[in-house]
């Protein structure tokens, strides 16, 4: 019943994805994290990993990896409810980024991600961003649902290798960092810190 409601009401569709979003964006305002960068502006870019910006901008490096998330939940929602229409395990994905993104900006979580040698001093996502990077994911799950999964798994191979090689991480290099940490990545990763400016 839900599916039929939002397959024929365009705007019960809207409403429920822009309810995932202001969820998102309230909770990210209850755990403390700021609007905006602390430095008084948005701008569409902030492309330099240990600036003050990164995280707290619109768009960053890391806005590949999250419409990766986007090809990868197509994949594993499809996968998993075979037969659920294609909004339903839309809103399903988005319910799931969403749910990540608020977990990624948890205390314990930041402090994880301190410990990278690309995210010291790293204090968590603006809420402008998060709530780019779960667009991110829109964006790469809508894209995957209409491009056959071979030129998908190329271009995600493309992004990988292109962010690895501009700024020495990427999504599997950036979880591969968070859940088991290979002491020859990070001394790699360390290299790139001193052709940046200091950390935020």
């Amino acid at each position: 019943m839900p599916e039929i409601l939002l397959r024929n009401n365009i705007w019960l569709w809207v409403a429920a994805v822009a309810g995932i979003f202001a969820v998102q964006g309230a909770v990210l305002y209850w755990l403390g994290q700021p609007l905006a960068c602390a430095c008084g502006y948005v701008s569409l870019w902030a492309g330099e990993v240990l600036s003050p910006e990164n995280s707290q901008q619109l768009l960053d490096w890391y806005s590949f990896s999250h419409i990766i998330h986007g090809f990868v939940f197509y994949w594993f929602v499809g996968k998993l409810f075979p037969r659920l229409p294609l909004g339903a395990r839309l809103l399903l994905a988005l319910g799931i980024e969403a749910g990540w993104e608020v977990f990624e900006n948890t205390p314990m979580v930041i402090d994880a991600y301190r410990q990278q040698a690309l995210a010291q001093g790293y204090t968590g996502d603006s809420i402008i961003n998060s709530l780019s990077d779960t667009l991110m994911m829109l964006v790469g799950f809508l894209f995957a649902s209409r491009v056959r999964a071979r030129y998908i798994v190329a271009i995600a191979i493309a992004m990988e290798l292109f962010t690895g090689f501009l700024i020495r991480d990427n999504l599997t290099l950036n979880v591969l960092n968070f859940v088991a940490p290979i002491p020859a990545i990070e001394e790699w990763q360390s290299g790139a810190v001193s052709h940046q400016r200091p950390a935020r």
